[in-house]
């Protein structure tokens, strides 16, 4: 399996959410077995049958945090300069077809939420202004056809 590269903050948040599911979602998953197996037969017992498949699922996610945070390669802000298009650059783009500005954060995956402009480094857009410098025009095919940017900023991210 593959590397996850991430921002220090979103591992601590990664790590602050493994904690919160171990200890405090545990306890209260335990507690919920309890109070259905009190209520007797547990074949017939739906409260108990939910419990059991809540923690199931909750193992399941502990089990997935603990394999991607041992998978987690942190972003070195030191090796970003913003002298060029990278992950951990803050880009301000001008649509030449609409001469609307946008502005990308990159960012790998398990940063990604286009919501708040942060894009995958595996996003078409993302790939295709890789390595690129301020001033240069891009362009990027996408499933909705052909995006012309200019590069107007890079920043970046901290």
């Amino acid at each position: 399996m593959a590397d996850f590269i991430v921002s220090m903050a979103k591992r601590d948040q990664m790590v602050q959410e493994l904690q919160i599911m171990k200890s405090v979602r545990r306890k209260e998953v335990a507690e919920a077995l309890s109070v259905a197996r009190a209520h007797g037969d547990l074949r017939e017992n739906a409260e108990y049958d939910a419990a059991k498949q809540e923690q199931a699922l909750l193992e399941a996610r502990i089990g997935e945090m603990e394999d991607k945070l041992s998978r987690v390669r942190l972003l070195e802000d030191t090796h970003i300069t913003g002298e060029h298009v990278s992950i951990g650059c803050i880009v301000t783009v001008k649509d030449l077809k609409t001469k609307q500005q946008e502005i990308y954060t990159l960012v790998g995956e398990e940063e990604a939420d286009i919501k708040v402009g942060k894009i995958s480094i595996r996003t078409p857009i993302a790939k295709g202004m890789m390595g690129k410098k301020t001033g240069d025009i891009v362009e990027i095919n996408v499933p909705a056809g052909v995006l012309k940017y200019e590069i107007l900023k890079i920043d970046v991210a901290h």
